[in-house]
Formats: structure tokens, sequence, C-alpha cells
């Protein structure tokens, strides 16, 4: 299902309902709750996208609110796919986001000793034991829905047994797979992570931290909820795919001897959007695949993607307060948060004139050699942003559909013997054209009228269309990049199952255009609006790189007049 919230014509729109607000505010003033203490903690086996950014909001918004802390937490349990690539990558957008963690990073990785002590303790307690089946027989053994779990031959070994089977594989003695350590709760419990989950696992790879000292490694629900603990948290902010999980994270707690209050976790819908994937795994093949240049290709929903593409932190935020946190899920339009992008640009903006198809045009009686100056606004939104003088000469660029040898009814732009405006100069009149031998037009020919400069008639009479330009000789050259949805249907792989099926095979046009002479020294980074074009941001490393971030027209509004 897409939501169809209130119009996002007005980023600062209040806050939406927020149940985890209402939720703790109710806690503190029951006494239930006397603190707020959260952590985002995400896996660092990718980078962060558009969904994380979400849960970012949530976890640090709500520590902010009411006057507590939150820490980033690297759940580092599975060395095979992290890196400290991503580490520093997810710090990184954290912070680029607008969010400072509480304290220096933690890592789950931190705890290992902690918990292994405690998963012998619940060794001791009988309720944990070492098995040796293989991860099949295991899986196959927990049965389904309706369907009833059958017990390991190995579940009533003695504690001593265990024990040694246990610190035996921590040891190093046994080969990747041949042991695992389950939790003894209930094989035929109705919620199917209680049935004897798998505690830790043997691997013998590297860690990214820890190096070589472990081969035994915690599994993400029995590290999780101890973390947890270990570091305080009060409140563990969740997304609903952890709701079937909250049984076994407070049976866990439950059964060890804590100290301090026993966190809670609490589960909110994820973010999810039209025409967006946000699974690392099928992100990652799309990188690994090559059908994208990489983590910050700007088709990507990574953040670090969509910074590259322009997307304002700001925007962001706005966008993730406005829909609000809910208890189910649901898609939401990318319309609605393309929406707070424009907003968010058109107030910060500088414009620019830029011509990405470019065609000459020729002012005929034009004084030969003669260059002016045009007077432009920088930001109509901010007159603090200036002016700029842009060059004028007898030979332009103009965009190639800004004329048509034939015209038909209601164009209003260049052809043969219409007039128009040429964005703060003059009044130009289309004379002719010329066409090479494939008929193609190379140049378009005019007179224009010298009283009209700035862009007015003395004689008051009006023209029905303004066309960008720019001066040929004083042009900049630069490489733009437009961006369409990577993926061609609402909900990717809905139809087939397979949300490569959706691929759109046109989601990326190169073309090489001309810019005014100021644009080359946009900072890396930047965001303009080309006028008439859309808003476009100068690649971070490569110089006349620019990157269409989002087009001038609110789709979003026509998205909600088809409603």
């Amino acid at each position: 299902m897409v939501t169809s919230p209130r119009s996002a014509s007005a980023p600062d729109t209040p806050a939406a309902a927020n149940f985890v607000r209402d939720l703790v505010r109710q806690q503190l003033a029951d006494g239930t709750a006397s603190r707020v203490q959260t952590r985002f903690p995400p896996e660092p086996n990718g980078y962060l996208h558009i969904g994380h950014a979400k849960a970012i909001c949530v976890d640090f918004g709500i520590a902010a609110e009411f006057g507590g802390i939150c820490k980033l937490r690297f759940d580092d349990t599975n060395p095979v796919t992290e890196d400290t690539e991503y580490v520093d990558g997810i710090v990184d957008d954290v912070r680029w986001l607008g969010f400072e963690p509480h304290g220096e990073p933690v890592y789950a990785s931190d705890y290992f000793e902690q918990l292994y002590q405690w998963a012998e303790h619940l060794i001791t307690h009988g309720l944990a034991y070492v098995d040796d089946q293989d991860a099949d027989t295991i899986s196959a053994q927990r049965g389904g829905y309706g369907k009833p779990g059958i017990e390991s031959p190995h579940r009533d070994r003695s504690v001593d047994e265990n024990l040694d089977l246990f610190r035996r594989m921590r040891a190093g003695e046994f080969a990747d797979g041949s042991h695992v350590l389950r939790a003894r709760i209930d094989m035929q419990h109705e919620n199917m992570q209680l049935r004897d989950p798998v505690m830790y696992r043997i691997r013998h790879e590297h860690h990214h931290r820890t190096g070589d000292a472990w081969c035994i490694y915690p599994t993400y629900d029995w590290a999780h909820g101890q973390s947890d603990a270990i570091e305080g948290v009060t409140h563990s902010l969740c997304t609903l795919e952890f709701d079937s999980h909250r049984a076994l994270y407070d049976w866990y707690l439950d059964h060890l001897p804590l100290t301090g209050d026993q966190p809670r976790q609490t589960e909110f819908a994820r973010l999810e959007l039209t025409y967006t994937v946000t699974s690392k795994r099928r992100l990652l093949q799309l990188v690994n695949d090559g059908v994208v240049e990489g983590w910050d290709d700007p088709r990507l929903p990574t953040l670090r993607a969509l910074r590259r593409r322009g997307y304002p932190a700001s925007a962001i935020r706005e966008f993730c307060n406005f829909i609000g946190v809910a208890k189910t899920n649901s898609r939401h339009a990318i319309e609605l948060l393309e929406s707070f992008i424009r907003a968010e640009l058109n107030r910060t903006s500088l414009r620019r004139m830029a011509v990405l198809q470019p065609v000459k045009l020729v002012i005929t009686n034009w004084p030969e050699g003669q260059v002016e100056t045009v007077t432009l606004q920088n930001n109509p939104e901010n007159e603090a942003d200036g002016t700029r003088q842009v060059e004028f000469s007898g030979e332009l660029y103009i965009e190639a559909d800004d004329f048509m040898a034939e015209a038909p009814p209601k164009y209003y732009r260049l052809t043969p013997g219409a007039e128009v405006r040429l964005r703060g100069a003059f009044f130009v009149t289309c004379t002719g054209f010329t066409t090479d031998d494939s008929g193609a037009v190379t140049e378009v020919l005019c007179t224009y009228d010298p009283a009209t400069r700035g862009g007015q008639a003395p004689d008051g009479r009006k023209v029905k269309s303004t066309i960008h330009w720019v001066s040929a000789a004083h042009a900049t050259d630069i490489e733009a990049r437009l961006y369409d949805r990577l993926f061609s249907a609402d909900v990717p792989g809905e139809r087939t199952g397979d949300p490569f099926d959706d691929l759109n095979p046109t989601s990326l046009e190169v073309v090489h255009g001309k810019a005014e002479a100021v644009l080359a020294d946009t900072p890396a980074g930047a965001v303009v609006q080309f006028e008439r074009l859309g808003y476009f941001a100068h690649d971070p490393s490569v110089h006349g790189l620019f990157h269409r971030t989002v087009g001038l027209k609110d789709e979003w509004a026509a998205v909600q007049k088809r409603k």
C-alpha cells in the first residue's frame, strides 16, 4: 500500500503521529521508566540506506526529546560479511544526517567475553546445550506453524558435557558447522523463535576488530539484548520484523544475573518507498553485478548515494518527521520524499543557466565582437544571495527543444517568425535556421531588439515564452547525469518475485552540455538549480560533473491530484 499523507508543500509541517514518543512520555509519567537511553545498532556489512535514516531519526530523536542519550553500536557478530570500510562509512553517514552519537562508537564484539560467560551461566542452569547436528537438520526439526518441533537427540546432555564441548568449541577444536550452542527453551512453542534457538556457531574467520581471538561467534539474538543490558539501554527500538524476536529478547534477559534495569524492546514500522529496494543483499548484488557504479551511485537509496545526488540531510529528516512513527508497515510514494528535497533546494540553491542539449543560436544583427553583461538574481527566494553578471554575445547556445522548424499549435518557443524573451537579456525573433546533410538543425538564426534589454519591451508588447541561454564564447563544458527510477515498478518484484525483473534499462542518461562560466566555481558537493531544468549537484570528486538531484516539477502534487 502507498500511503497518502497530507500535502508536503511545506516541509516544516508539524510532526505526524509518533506512538513511540507517546509511549515513552507515558512511561516517564507513570514511573515505569526513569530515564531514556537508546542505541542505533547497525551491522557493519553494508552501507546505510534511506530506511536506516528513519531508524536513526527515531533512535536519536527520542533520546534528544526526553533528555537522554543515544549510542552508536555496531552489532558485529558475523566476521564473514563485516568490514571496517562499512564501520567508517556508517559513522560518516550518521554524522552527515545530523546526529552525534553519545561517546565513541561501541561494538557487540566489546562484549564477547561477557556474552561467553553468560552462555556458560545458562549451560550450568540447564538452559543451553551443545548440538552436533548440521544446520539443515536443526532447521527441519524446528517444524513450522501448526507443525510440532522435534527435540534434538543432544538436548539432554549433562551440564558437564555441555561445558566441556562449549569450551572446546571456543578453543578451536572443531570444524565450522560441526557444533552449535542452543538455548533450551521449548520445541513446541507457538513462537518459532523460542524453539531452541542457536546462540553460538563456529566460524574460523578473521574478525575486523578481534582478529583471530575467537572462532565462535554469537548470533544476533544472543548478542543484541545482552549488549543493550550491558550498555544500560532503556528503550530498544527496532523495526517490525523483530516483533517475533521480542519474546526471545525477554527470555534471555529474564534468565541472566543482570544488575541493572532490564531494557524493553519496542517495534515500529520500517520505511519503504515505491520504486526502491533496500535489502542489503539486493543492493550488494546491484553493486557486484555492475548494474550501478558503486555504493554511492546516485540511483541507489544508500545515504552516501543520496548525498552524492544532492539530497539535503535536513530534508530527509523533515520527511522522516512528516511520515511519523506507526505500528504497521506501509509504502510511501517516493514523490513525497522528492517534494521535501525540492522544497529545501528551492530555498537554498543558487540559480545558474546550463544547456544540456545545445544548439547554436546566432543573432544576425548583433554588433560583431560585442560582448555585454546582464544582471541575474542568484536566488529569488533569498535576496541575500545577491546577483551575478553573465556574459551575453551574438552567438549563444539554447536547448534543442526550444526550437522547432515546424511547430504544433500552442508551441510558444522559437520557430520561424516567433518572438521570445532570452532570460534577463533581449527579445529575439527567429528568421531562419540551417541544417546538416541529415537534416538536423545546426544553427537557429535570429534578430534581436536592442530596446528590450532586460527583457521588457518599451511598447508594451508581450511574448509567451522565456528561454535560457549560454554565451558560446564564454561557456564552460559540463557533463550531466540524468536519472530515472532504477526500477520501473512501484513495488519491485511484486509481479515475479524478483525485483531485478523490474530493472529500468534507461535509468541513466549522460549528456554533455554548456553552462555559464560561473558554474565552474561551484563548490564540490553543492547543489544549484539549472534554470528550467532542475536541481543538480556538483560531484564531490569529479569537477564539471553534475548529477540531477530532482526535477522542478512537483510530482507529488500530481500524484495527489490523481487520487
